[in-house]
């Protein structure tokens, strides 16, 4: 017994991993646009032109870090919080604390662990960044010119930004999912089961890439920096807003993009999960 409850324990990781590998491959070259507008305050048509003339060998530079960090961030996310579901509802047991509430902090602290892979969104941020075509060559010279020359500190710029975005996203994820899905038509066979999920975690993840979004553009900014000072959130966003004239729209410049990569990839992710989760 204690055998087949570590298997389905495990069951959650492999099921998270395997759908965020599925994800970042389709996905990748959204990304790239999207972080080109983040970074810059472009417009998609130019960031589209930009990695046109990146050419096509630079199209999937910094695939590794994103497949790393999401593969291991997303195992972790799904296993981590019904790990701590299951052990926080057994510890609280007829306490009378609502299991929302159990649940919600459950959420938080996976969001919270998961902020340990940060420097793989740092190297995923350097590579992507065409001012740093030059400097860097791929993810593991990356790493050891950021821990030779700056130390592990500077792989983990940005983490304040990550820390804000991760537990309260995982705190709507995980708590709409459920009541999402029960308002969308009950599904009688497995395809329709897939729609569902992919639609259920679609819209999940579309509105809180909206809701979050001016943290990944802080994040962004933050990390495409090497050496230096580190900045507070604050004043990087002010620093930011001060460029893009002072304007909401240009701050959410890529927001409509971030919508649409949001939804394909939430939607895969949380439909190749429960499809995995019950094949496996």
């Amino acid at each position: 017994h204690a055998k087949q409850w570590a298997d389905q324990e495990r069951r959650h990781y492999a099921c998270g991993s395997l759908a965020a590998f599925t994800n970042i491959v389709v996905t990748f070259p959204i990304q790239k646009v999207l972080f080109r507008q983040q970074l810059h305050g472009v417009l998609a048509t130019e960031a589209v032109r930009q990695l046109q003339r990146d050419g096509l060998r630079n199209l999937y530079r910094g695939l590794l870090p994103p497949l790393l960090q999401k593969s291991t961030t997303v195992a972790i996310m799904f296993g981590l919080y019904e790990d701590f579901s299951r052990l926080l509802l057994v510890q609280v047991g007829d306490s009378g604390v609502p299991e929302i509430v159990t649940r919600s902090f459950a959420a938080a602290l996976a969001g919270t662990a998961e902020a340990i892979l940060t420097p793989f969104e740092r190297v995923q941020t350097l590579l992507q960044d065409h001012r740093h075509h030059n400097r860097f060559n791929n993810t593991a010279h990356t790493f050891r010119t950021l821990l030779t020359e700056y130390g592990v500190r500077e792989c983990y710029r940005g983490l304040v930004p990550i820390l804000l975005r991760n537990g309260p996203s995982n705190i709507f994820f995980f708590g709409l999912r459920g009541p999402i899905k029960e308002l969308l038509p009950e599904a009688t066979n497995r395809a329709t089961h897939v729609i569902n999920d992919f639609v259920c975690g679609g819209l999940l993840g579309a509105a809180l890439g909206i809701m979050f979004y001016p943290l990944n553009v802080v994040k962004a900014r933050a990390q495409s920096q090497v050496g230096g000072a580190f900045q507070p959130c604050s004043k990087v966003l002010l620093t930011v807003w001060r460029e893009r004239g002072g304007s909401l729209a240009m701050l959410f410049r890529g927001a409509h993009l971030n919508y649409h990569r949001s939804l394909l990839s939430w939607g895969i992710i949380n439909a190749t999960y429960e499809l995995l989760l019950k094949l496996l």
